[in-house]
């Protein structure tokens, strides 16, 4: 699996002309799913997205989990992150089918909700609009 994490003052997601999900502070997380993804990396990937600590503290130091923050999470699902860009043309063999991705997909998101976080969603498959204030700015990408 692959995140690419930005903080964010506010993140939307718009399909069709239609607002479907907006959060104000927090995470902006994009998700991809490689062929070769489990269930067990899904909760993984969100224990990572979860504990991540790039929320400045009183000092300035990026210290503080987004829990902590009050920070709500926009999970959009976007295969493109496993993209292969050795030719002009990207190539889509590594990301996963949609029948094995969506149902982690969906994982990682029940399991950011279990923890405790306001999780708003795009809609798998769906030509969405993402917009973002970034804060900072503060972007991660994590592999697992």
């Amino acid at each position: 699996m692959r995140v690419v994490i930005t903080r964010v003052t506010s993140a939307s997601v718009t399909i069709d002309g239609t607002c479907v999900s907006e959060i104000e502070q927090g995470f902006l997380v994009l998700l991809g799913v490689h062929k070769d993804d489990t269930e067990e990396k899904a909760v993984k990937i969100a224990d990572k997205i979860c504990g991540l600590r790039i929320f400045e503290d009183e000092n300035g130091k990026m210290n503080v989990n987004p829990k902590d923050a009050g920070a709500e999470l926009l999970i959009v699902s976007q295969f493109t992150l496993y993209a292969d860009c050795s030719s002009r043309r990207p190539g889509f063999s590594d990301a996963g089918r949609p029948e094995m991705s969506k149902p982690l997909y969906e994982k990682v998101v029940s399991e950011c909700r279990n923890r405790g976080f306001v999780v708003k969603t795009g809609e798998f498959g769906a030509d969405m609009k993402v917009a973002s204030i970034n804060d900072g700015p503060v972007t991660i990408v994590i592999d697992l």
